[in-house]
């Protein structure tokens, strides 16, 4: 019998790449990851997008300060940090990199306030609940590890994420975190917000224009507004808990399944298509 994964998805084989694209936007754990590192030959599929005119941006649950040194060495436009709350962009003058916030200064002191209190109130009340090891990068949220270095069940997982959201923020699960924060940020308006300031885009008007890669539940934001969504094939493990699926699957997973989308998106894109080139 087909899993239940493959009938509402198509394979990634069967997607039509449009021939304006002017980008992808991806995830980052177990969607460019392999084993928690990202292999070379992904960032080698990042190069060769960008040298065909693409602009990549990605968009991660990961902090500030774990994304930072990739933002620098990665051949992408931006890194949108946090869930949506931050961005990590090359200034065009010296080529030094810059950090944009969505909230002011005095607004993420007093939320981070209230954020710590919430992450030790976890940490006390939920067994074997244990803040994330890149936390101290953190600026807009807090993170509870549950498949990065702890392993935690799915009832203390729901357990995290009820706590958070009983004090007032949102809340979001990835493939190795149980993230929470304050304010009305998310991966989707994260991407909108970066493309208008950065690139002077609507992604609203546009989003049938970019594609999106990623492989867990706090991608389906992202797989519901984007027509050209994608998924690794690793996002079987979310598929009971998602309300969106992705339009296509990758055959691999984690890296090799973002190099096939690579390879896949580069072999039907006509040299001569390019609508710009984001390297000028």
């Amino acid at each position: 019998m087909t899993p239940t994964l493959f009938r509402p998805l198509s394979p990634l084989s069967t997607w039509s790449v449009p021939a304006d694209l002017l980008g992808v936007l991806t995830d980052i754990d177990d969607t460019l990851t392999t084993e928690g590192a990202v292999p070379d030959d992904v960032v080698s599929a990042m190069a060769r997008l960008r040298r065909a005119g693409l602009h990549l941006i990605a968009i991660t649950g990961r902090p500030l300060g774990w994304s930072r040194p990739f933002a620098a060495d990665w051949p992408i436009d931006a890194i949108v940090a946090e869930n949506g709350a931050a961005a990590l962009v090359h200034d065009a003058a010296g080529g030094q990199l810059r950090t944009l916030y969505q909230q002011d200064a005095a607004t993420r002191a007093a939320n981070y306030a209230r954020m710590q209190q919430v992450l030790a109130q976890i940490e006390a009340q939920v067994p074997g609940a244990r803040r994330a090891q890149d936390s101290s990068g953190r600026e807009c949220d807090i993170a509870i590890d549950h498949s990065e270095f702890t392993q935690l069940p799915q009832a203390a997982i729901d357990q995290c994420v009820q706590r958070m959201r009983e004090a007032g923020m949102h809340a979001s699960v990835s493939s190795i975190h149980i993230n929470g924060w304050y304010g009305e940020h998310n991966k989707w308006e994260g991407a909108r917000w970066i493309v208008r300031t950065l690139l002077q885009r609507d992604v609203d008007a546009e989003r049938g224009r970019w594609a999106y890669i990623g492989d867990s539940t706090n991608d389906q934001l992202m797989f519901e507004h984007f027509p050209h969504s994608i998924g690794v094939a690793n996002i079987a493990r979310f598929v009971p808990q998602l309300d969106h699926l992705p339009r296509y699957v990758t055959p691999s997973e984690r890296g090799a399944g973002f190099i096939e989308l690579a390879e896949h998106l580069l072999a039907a894109r006509a040299p001569s298509s390019h609508p710009h080139n984001p390297q000028k």
